[in-house]
């Protein structure tokens, strides 16, 4: 993943354990304080909300543990690779558009990340400036052809 990526995923986490979790716990409390559990629905929701916190930290530690975080900025050449930001134009309505290759998690695509596991970068790979590039989508297929490769 990319440095960024990675970043914003640590500022995830630590705003589930700094804010999200104590939020839950009092609402949890609030909840206990009403009497009841067994029909209690605040109480049953709080507990939801908990599991699926917690869950949550679980699966962004577990991949930032695993995670390899790759400095894009030292990377270079003419191929499209992972962390690549490609420049392409659409060959049937010739409109430009930029993506960069990101990993799994960091996929955007309003903000111009695409995963390396999508469609679109999966075509793109090994291709350099000059070439086309057909990529089947929900709506049909289409074809682009690439402007430039840069890493920044």
């Amino acid at each position: 993943m990319t440095f960024e990526g990675h970043e914003a995923l640590v500022e995830e986490v630590k705003f589930l354990k700094s804010v999200e979790r104590p939020r839950i716990i009092k609402a949890i409390a609030e909840a206990r304080a009403h009497g009841d559990l067994s029909e209690n629905a605040e109480y049953h929701a709080a507990k939801e909300q908990q599991g699926l916190n917690e869950s949550r930290v679980l699966e962004l530690e577990d991949k930032l543990s695993r995670a390899e975080v790759i400095d894009v900025s030292k990377l270079s050449g003419n191929n499209v690779m992972f962390g690549a930001t490609v420049t392409l134009i659409d060959e049937d309505t010739e409109e430009e558009v930029k993506y960069q290759i990101v990993g799994e998690m960091e996929g955007d695509v309003k903000k111009g990340k695409v995963s390396v596991t999508s469609p679109i970068a999966r075509a793109m790979i090994g291709k350099t400036v000059g070439d086309s590039v057909e990529v089947t989508t929900p709506g049909g297929g289409k074809s682009y052809e690439i402007l430039k490769v840069s890493f920044k």
